[in-house]
């Protein structure tokens, strides 16, 4: 017998009115998938628990205007999408993990990275609050932190951290196919020392190629469509088209 998702209680008008003026991708939408995020975003704010640290707070309307962003990635997948997690941790800014790493000598190395966001596989995501606020002031710059890190939530869905989310099987292997040699190819600029039009963060590693390109996707679609035309067409079919199309 097939279960449904119960549906959530309804956004206040009022709130939902005042979201698309802090959210630049919200206010370009057409009617249907405005009203297809505004029921993604109550379930967000019904099913997460959105954490602020330190002496930042966070207005019912700030609430809605993150959970909103974060359900961006999901006009077409679905709530489906926010299964497996059930905490957003907002930082006032920029924040720093502490990372620790043993070579092959046996050599324990211990350091701390500056984040702006994260995602972990089987936990919250952390976003820097300065870093949204610069994302929605910009927004075609070519960042949007609460894209990159649902991306990764996305991605880790069949289990996997690897660029590629759960898709039908056929899908699956077109992808893998023309995101590996986008990949590929990218990393080769990378290494080369030449200029590349999108973010060299990209050639870390197969996840975050996904995720960078997922930002460019929402904020500087044409740039992406240039720079990658493979990856821009799969991201269209699975996240619809851009806001800034």
């Amino acid at each position: 017998m097939l279960r449904r998702l119960r549906r959530p209680p309804a956004i206040d008008d009022t709130l939902w009115r005042a979201t698309p003026d802090a959210v630049p991708w919200a206010r370009v939408l057409e009617p249907e998938r405005e009203a297809r995020l505004r029921e993604l975003t109550a379930r967000f704010l019904h099913e997460k628990t959105i954490s602020p640290i330190g002496e930042l707070t966070l207005s019912a309307q700030q609430r809605c205007m993150l959970a909103s962003l974060c359900c961006l990635p999901l006009l077409e997948f679905g709530a489906e999408g926010l299964r497996g997690w059930s905490q957003l941790i907002v930082y006032p800014d920029a924040f720093r993990v502490n990372r620790s790493h043993i070579d092959a000598a046996g050599v324990l190395h211990e350091w701390q990275d500056e984040l702006i966001g994260e995602a972990w596989e089987a936990g919250p995501v952390v976003l820097s609050w300065a870093d949204v606020l610069a994302d929605c002031a910009d927004p075609r710059a070519g960042y949007c932190v609460a894209a990159h890190e649902i991306a990764h939530k996305l991605d880790v869905l069949d289990g996997v951290l690897d660029g590629t989310p759960p898709l039908p099987r056929e899908w699956q292997r077109e992808w893998a196919r023309e995101f590996q040699a986008a990949y590929d190819g990218f990393v080769d600029e990378v290494d080369s020392g030449r200029e590349t039009l999108i973010d060299s963060y990209a050639a870390e590693a197969p996840e975050e190629f996904f995720a960078v390109a997922t930002e460019y996707h929402f904020s500087d679609p044409a740039l992406l469509q240039e720079a990658l035309p493979t990856v821009a067409a799969q991201l269209r079919r699975l996240y619809g088209p851009s806001p800034f199309a």
